[in-house]
């Protein structure tokens, strides 16, 4: 009987335990974590970072729904798909491919700067684009993507403030140059990169709303909604550009809102260029009619 016992005890330990591991499985399964996490941690991407693009450009599909917020918590037992690999290393890639195909800069065989780089998006659409060098200059230091450290076209300039780079640490003038910066207006860094520029050197910028209106315009979480506001806005850069001698070409909006959900808009200009844009007033407002209707 001591025998049956001690099997029939055994047994019914070893259901518990059973049990126990089920159920603690069954909540890990029901808890819930970050998307951007969870498609790093399944290896759906390389990096976190490289997550929260594929995820604000729209690629990812959670349970079949899409979804385009990183901090979203999901359960750990959903369905995750990135259905399409990102294009560029990150979604800034394609706030320039909009301005390729609006404004038509000719990038083959050009020397390059791309200002505010990051992650290197704006890096990744120039050479693709054909462009035979680009400084990539970021105040940070840490983020800019192992594929362009490794390519020989790209000279990484990291810890670098363009208000302060001077034309002797470039090898030659740039020929074009994108600038997306962050906490500050491109007022303070236009005219320091008017001396890096070839003559006839051509800018796409983007005017960040969030960073060029006054304090007292500035909603919530540092969010600019008011279309007054963006008028008033893209006027001063647009005003402050022709007083340093840059032909205004074009004005459009980004195809992607910033992360706090900021309208921004992309301005074309030309180093003593002329002006294609004459009608300031129309162009200005229907632009940001435009963007508040499609974003």
């Amino acid at each position: 009987m001591e025998g049956k016992e001690r099997e029939q005890k055994a047994l019914e330990e070893a259901l518990s335990a059973e049990t126990v591991e089920v159920v603690i499985d069954q909540k890990l399964l029901d808890s819930k974590e970050r998307l951007d996490v969870l498609i790093a941690e399944r290896q759906l991407a390389e990096s976190r970072e490289r997550a929260k693009a594929y995820i604000m450009a729209g690629v990812v599909f959670v349970n079949g729904q899409r979804e385009d917020k990183p901090g979203l918590k999901v359960k750990r037992s959903s369905t995750i798909e990135v259905r399409e690999k990102m294009k560029y290393v990150s979604r800034g890639g394609f706030k320039l491919e909009k301005a390729m195909t609006s404004f038509n800069p000719l990038l083959k065989g050009k020397v390059c700067m791309d200002v505010g780089a990051s992650t290197g998006g704006f890096t990744d659409c120039m050479l693709q684009n054909g462009a035979i060098k680009v400084y990539s200059v970021d105040v940070g230091y840490g983020q800019f993507a192992w594929k362009l450290r490794q390519d020989p076209r790209v000279i990484c300039m990291e810890k670098t403030n363009i208000r302060y780079l001077t034309r002797e640490r470039l090898e030659e003038k740039v020929d074009f140059c994108s600038i997306d910066v962050s906490f500050i207006s491109l007022t303070k860094v236009l005219e320091p990169i008017t001396a890096l520029l070839q003559d006839e050197a051509e800018i796409v910028a983007l005017i960040k709303p969030q960073f060029e209106a006054g304090r007292e315009q500035v909603e919530k979480h540092g969010v600019v909604r008011k279309a007054k506001v963006h008028e008033e806005v893209i006027h001063h850069v647009w005003n402050y550009s022709k007083s340093l001698g840059f032909g205004i070409r074009g004005l459009d909006f980004s195809p992607i809102k910033g992360p706090e959900g900021n309208i921004e808009y992309l301005i074309h200009l030309k180093k003593q260029g002329e002006d294609l844009l004459i009608d300031q007033e129309g162009i200005i407002k229907k632009t940001v009619q435009a963007s508040h209707e499609c974003l």
